[in-house]
């Protein structure tokens, strides 16, 4: 008998993809969103907000190293570092293989995200949640970027905006406002980090988000990465003052993973690095309008 459920998503209003899942271990609604964890046989666990796949054990390298790994070794020393969402602790993990870092910020709306990261995906966090250097705070990121962080004189090496769609709760988090509030928290050096949506399936959105960086960035850089359980091709970016990652050669980036001592990287390296910068001729004509 076949005890597996078919799972599909929506990447746009004509297509959408799908994993076949086979034990729900645990499901429900929080006040924030409906969350659902999976056991598969494709993907480990995986876990789902509103229908909508958001990490898995065996695919989570493709995202993870990626939002974080091009910016933080692309920075000299990274010492702070921001997260808001990201309570699956996947980004917090990639931080923290940095040896300079000391700090890291993680900021969460819902507490039952990081309950469930705790309890089933321990192989994305790998302890990362409860690392000394870890500061967790449960609240709005919207309030703790505007109003706790200013008042404590915060300021980070690294931003991450590890968030959900730009939907629902997420949606001023993805404002010009708000990354302005953001890059006001960056330190001389630094960098804000983010995901910007599919350019083939969300063109107006990967668009959007761009033209919104550059309008508060020197340096924007723009970068794909093919990402499995998010059914496609999906963009990311860095943005800062200072850091331009496109400056840094894959020999260096290697060098810098070396020396720092980063391991257990599964996608990310030199010639990676520099291979997600290259940008196809659709996606060239995309952001240039």
């Amino acid at each position: 008998m076949n005890h597996t459920h078919r799972i599909d998503e929506s990447l746009h209003e004509t297509a959408g993809y799908f994993f076949d899942c086979g034990t729900l271990l645990e499901a429900g609604d929080t006040p924030y969103q409906r969350y659902e964890v999976w056991d598969s046989p494709f993907l480990g666990k995986l876990f789902r907000l509103d229908g909508c796949f958001m990490t898995s054990e065996r695919d989570e390298f493709f995202y993870h190293e990626n939002l974080i790994q091009l910016p933080a070794v692309s920075h000299p020393a990274p010492r702070t570092a921001l997260v808001i969402g990201g309570g699956d602790g996947g980004s917090v993990e990639e931080l923290l293989k940095h040896p300079t870092m000391t700090r890291v910020s993680l900021v969460e709306l819902d507490g039952k995200v990081v309950d469930i990261a705790r309890q089933h995906l321990q192989t994305i966090h790998r302890g990362a949640l409860d690392d000394p250097r870890l500061d967790l705070h449960i609240c709005d990121g919207l309030h703790y970027v505007r109003h706790q962080a200013p008042s404590m004189g915060e300021r980070f090496d690294l931003i991450v905006l590890d968030l959900t769609d730009p939907i629902g709760p997420a949606t001023e988090l993805y404002s010009r406002t708000f990354l302005a509030d953001c890059k006001s928290l960056l330190s001389g050096q630094g960098a804000l980090s983010l995901h910007i949506g599919a350019p083939f399936f969300q063109p107006q959105r990967v668009r959007q988000h761009i033209h919104d960086l550059c309008e508060l960035f020197r340096h924007v850089t723009p970068y794909f990465v093919h990402i499995p359980l998010y059914g496609t091709l999906w963009g990311l970016a860095c943005a800062s003052d200072q850091l331009q990652p496109g400056h840094l050669a894959p020999a260096e980036v290697d060098h810098r993973i070396a020396a720092r001592g980063i391991g257990h990287l599964q996608y990310y390296n030199g010639a990676t690095h520099q291979a997600v910068q290259a940008l196809p001729n659709y996606v060239r004509d995309l952001l240039r309008r």
